[in-house]
């Protein structure tokens, strides 16, 4: 297969084509025009797209919230996504008493993907989650299952008197140059350009941890979020479509037999996601496909688990059983928490009692904190939660540009000849959108998007690239590109792949010739032929869709 997979090749904007779409486009917005239909003027169709295309475009809702009358819901959901979590101060409290960040809004910039980071800190900016894992033999070595000893999304905040699963200080990147190309291709381009690639290698030594045992025989990856923008209309993608892209694909290419079982033409077990009430449901979110549901998944995972906010559906913190150990046997700690008889690991004020309360009360349990033995009361409420599902499922996919431009046309037209629209499929339709949502929002509704063609050019399944120091799991879902061309004037970046190693459009792209295993090479190859003007257009494409 051709296929131009991507992990994200998409989009970057200067503050020139900003300006100067706003006395181009006018006459144009809402009609064909060159190879473009009416409809891509509007990737997220009529109910899911903003005419905002200046910055802070992100954050606008989709026209479904205005007209289901969910302004109010929404404005306070977004408030839960953009402040700072603290210790006590509701509605706001949680963090704690280990955290990954303080804030959603520090993960995600703008709305958007995150940022590169030369040092690993939980500061605003930082999109990076450690993917800390154990290496394996051969090829993949890189596939190994996580750590035990620190959360999945590893943590690196803790509160008073206790100390981060792993110390941020002691974690290293190093970011490394390319000198050359796995594949032999040369490091410029046929008319004489040159390009650079750069790619990160972390390190993280063993007394970072605060767990015990510490973990041995390990590696690291990075991780960057996503962009949460136009999540609710993925969510809205029916299953059958999702089942058809797949049994296409599968005929040219090799797919992760963990999702697909090539000899049965039908999904694999791994597919699969078992939703809170039991429902099993298509895994469609996340780089590594771990999630099937927007309102059982990314987001409403991450609202309980980045920042450690408990609510009634999720009585219970997210730690390891490593780190309340070590807790529990750090002298400090013990110290600090005998000096406070209002701890709630107290107890009863002996050594002895504290240092079990902390092994129970830190260690992450079914029903940690059931009514019924610590009266829990749970940090989020029902209706703030709720508040923060509109929010989510009601973010907005801002409207293209420039597609009356004959080099956007041109690029258009090379990005479908090349076979990027393999992997970056251009379109989809939403089906009734009849979503599934937990029994504590009670039936209270959240942003629909029947029937919308939407254009997110994403296949919505997996692929590999093979490169350098490559994603945990090596499979990574295909990015949607739409909107990427705002990057930079809503999150002052313009890093693309999953780990933001790509510092503009052409480094993702050549990342896709990196390695001639790659599952896109053949497309970027044709791509790495073009003239220096086509190229040009190929990008200019990307930062209008």
């Amino acid at each position: 297969m051709t296929g131009c997979v991507s992990l994200m090749m998409a989009s970057c904007s200067d503050d020139n084509s900003l300006s100067d779409e706003t006395h181009t486009d006018a006459a144009y917005v809402g009609e064909a025009v060159g190879n473009f239909s009416k409809e891509e003027w509007y990737p997220g169709g009529e109910l899911g797209t903003t005419d905002n295309v200046s910055a802070g475009c992100y954050e606008d809702e989709t026209p479904a919230v205005d007209q289901m009358g969910l302004e109010a819901e929404f404005k306070k959901g977004e408030a839960f996504f953009e402040r700072t979590y603290n210790e006590s101060q509701m509605p706001f409290n949680g963090l704690g008493p280990a955290a990954v960040r303080k804030s959603c809004i520090d993960c995600h910039p703008g709305y958007g993907h995150g940022k590169r980071q030369t040092a690993y800190n939980s500061t605003y900016g930082n999109g990076y989650l450690l993917a800390i894992y154990h290496p394996t033999d051969g090829a993949n070595s890189n596939d190994g299952a996580y750590i035990s000893e620190v959360t999945g999304m590893p943590q690196t905040v803790a509160t008073s008197p206790f100390l981060p699963p792993i110390d941020e200080s002691k974690i290293k990147i190093e970011w490394k140059a390319v000198t050359a190309m796995e594949s032999g291709i040369p490091m410029h381009f046929p008319d004489g350009e040159t390009f650079s690639l750069i790619y990160p290698e972390v390190t993280i030594p063993q007394d970072a941890f605060n767990t015990y045992p510490k973990p041995e025989n390990y590696a690291v990856r990075l991780e960057s979020t996503i962009g949460v923008i136009g999540t609710g209309l993925l969510d809205a993608i029916p299953q059958d479509s999702l089942k058809a892209q797949y049994a296409k694909e599968a005929q040219f290419t090799e797919l992760n037999p963990n999702f697909w079982d090539k000899t049965a033409n039908d999904w694999a077990a791994g597919a699969w996601y078992t939703l809170a009430d039991g429902t099993k449901a298509i895994k469609r979110f996340t780089y590594a496909l771990t999630r099937a549901s927007l309102q059982d998944g990314p987001g409403a995972n991450a609202i309980w688990n980045i920042t450690n906010v408990s609510r009634s559906d999720r009585p219970k913190i997210y730690t390891t059983k490593a780190w309340a150990d070590a807790m529990a046997n750090n002298d400090d700690v013990v110290a600090a928490i005998k000096a406070n008889p209002q701890s709630p690991y107290y107890a009863d004020g002996t050594e002895t009692g504290i240092k079990n309360a902390l092994s129970t009360l830190l260690a992450p349990t079914t029903n940690q904190f059931s009514n019924d033995i610590h009266n829990f009361t749970p940090e989020m409420s029902d209706d703030n939660f709720y508040a923060f599902m509109v929010w989510h499922r009601g973010l907005s996919i801002p409207r293209a540009r420039n597609l009356n431009d004959k080099d956007v046309q041109r690029g258009k037209t090379l990005f479908t000849q090349m076979g990027c629209v393999n992997c970056h499929r251009p379109s989809w339709t939403t089906g009734e959108d009849n979503y599934w949502a937990p029994a504590i929002l009670k039936d209270r509704p959240l942003p629909k998007y029947p029937h919308q063609k939407i254009w997110p050019y994403s296949d919505m399944l997996q692929h590999r690239l093979h490169m350098i120091n490559d994603i945990h799991g090596s499979w990574c879902r295909t990015t949607p590109l739409w909107g990427r061309g705002l990057s930079q004037a809503n999150t002052g970046a313009e890093d693309r792949l999953h780990d933001c190693r790509a510092r503009n459009e052409i480094e993702a792209i050549m990342w896709h010739l990196y390695s001639k295993e790659s599952d896109a090479y053949k497309s970027a190859l044709q791509f790495y032929n073009l003239s220096k003007s086509d190229r040009d257009a190929v990008v200019k494409f990307l930062r209008s869709i």
